[in-house]
């Protein structure tokens, strides 16, 4: 049996991460995957660039049962270190809304500064393998049944992703793995994830597929973004969205704000004093686009003139441009989902090494476990610190 020091699954970006920085202490590592290519999620990331991290990472970015445990590991590797690495490499990146950095060119730089890394670190990776069987040896080390024979490690690192996006090859081995081991595995569901129509709405907004508005969107317990939304032919989608569908429960409502930093009432009383004979279409128009105008409100009460609303009528229209209540059928699911939330539970692991508590040698690293990020580089800066963190234990 060919032994190595450390011996991590799954060639993302946690994983060879993890690798590199292994690697760089003088261990003797390997790293397995069943793809056939390294990186897959980083190469589609950020519609091929690669949205790698956020200039300001902060631990309330992150959804995890324990709020503090991700504190640790992003103090030690910060999006800092990760962006020093980047302009090492001579990687050309930019930042648009909200601290997010973007590669210019290609997410392809990403996955070829990883690679190079692990290269430079003599950290081997092996790709097209599958395995069958893992078991933990009277010795303490990892015994690896794979379809290219048999391997054993000291150290044995989990780092397979979540279940979004299952064309890349996302599947729930790291969540039977885990549980293999006697760990706790919390419920996973998919997040940074579209929202889907139910039938009798798709008939009155699916023709609005394409409109993009600024909204301040707000979940039941309170979370609020203040982003882009999109309308698909599917449902709703965009930034806000994606960010809200991490604390949304099947059978909540979302309120939406369409004219955010507006105040409603008092641009309506505006136009009641300058504009009364213009009608209710026209004036909503000049805030938003006029298809979404006539879905959201009755035509009669569009083909009023402001001064024949009554006061009612001028109250319902405000509350539905400020805070539109809408009750959506579901999301895309794991299909299109940027993330997995839940997984391996954290108070299994050492937040400093990423250990499992009651099995030595084993650790878990990025999107297997129980921490996702925010939409906007968070959940990548989560695959650098962890992976970091881990390799510096091994």
């Amino acid at each position: 049996m060919k032994h190595h020091d450390v011996i991590i699954i799954g060639a993302g970006a946690a994983g060879l991460m993890c690798a590199a920085t292994a690697g760089y202490r003088g261990r003797d590592v390997l790293v397995l995957d069943n793809a056939k290519q390294a990186g897959r999620k980083i190469l589609i990331s950020g519609g091929g660039r690669c949205n790698f991290t956020n200039q300001k990472v902060e631990s309330n970015n992150f959804i995890c049962s324990n709020n503090h445990f991700v504190k640790s590991a992003l103090a030690r590797y910060r999006s800092s270190d990760f962006i020093e690495l980047v302009e090492r490499h001579g990687i050309e990146y930019h930042e648009r809304d909200h601290g997010q950095l973007f590669c210019n060119d290609s997410a392809k730089e990403i996955v070829t500064m990883l690679m190079t890394e692990c290269e430079w670190a003599g950290a081997k990776v092996k790709l097209r393998t599958e395995i069958n069987a893992i078991v933990k040896l009277e010795s303490g080390q990892f015994q690896l049944t794979t379809d290219k024979g048999e391997l054993v490690c000291d150290s044995l690192v989990i780092a397979t992703g979540g279940l979004s996006m299952p064309k890349l090859g996302a599947s729930p081995f790291g969540y039977h793995l885990a549980e293999q081991f006697g760990l706790k595995v919390l419920p996973t569901h998919a997040g940074l994830v579209p929202f889907t129509w139910h039938s009798d709405q798709k008939i009155k907004f699916e023709p609005l597929s394409g409109i993009a508005v600024p909204s301040t969107i707000t979940a039941k317990d309170g979370t609020q973004f203040s982003e882009a939304l999109l309308f698909t032919h599917r449902g709703l989608s965009g930034p806000a969205i994606l960010q809200i569908s991490n604390f949304w429960k099947p059978g909540e409502t979302i309120s939406i704000n369409l004219l955010p930093g507006i105040d409603v009432r008092a641009a309506i009383g505006l136009v009641l004093a300058n504009h009364p004979k213009q009608n209710l279409r026209n004036s909503l128009s000049h805030w938003l686009p006029k298809r979404l105008v006539e879905a959201l409100f009755e035509e009669t009460l569009l083909n009023k003139s402001m001064n024949q609303l009554i006061h009612s009528e001028l109250e319902q229209v405000a509350v539905s441009l400020e805070s539109w209540e809408i009750l959506m059928n579901g999301t895309e699911g794991y299909r299109t989902a940027e993330v997995t939330l839940g997984g391996v539970d954290t108070d299994e692991l050492s937040s400093k090494t990423m250990e499992a508590k009651s099995v030595s040698g084993l650790f878990f690293i990025g999107e297997v476990m129980d921490v996702s990020g925010w939409l906007g580089g968070f959940n990548f800066q989560w695959a650098w610190s962890s992976g970091v963190a881990a390799g510096q234990a091994v």
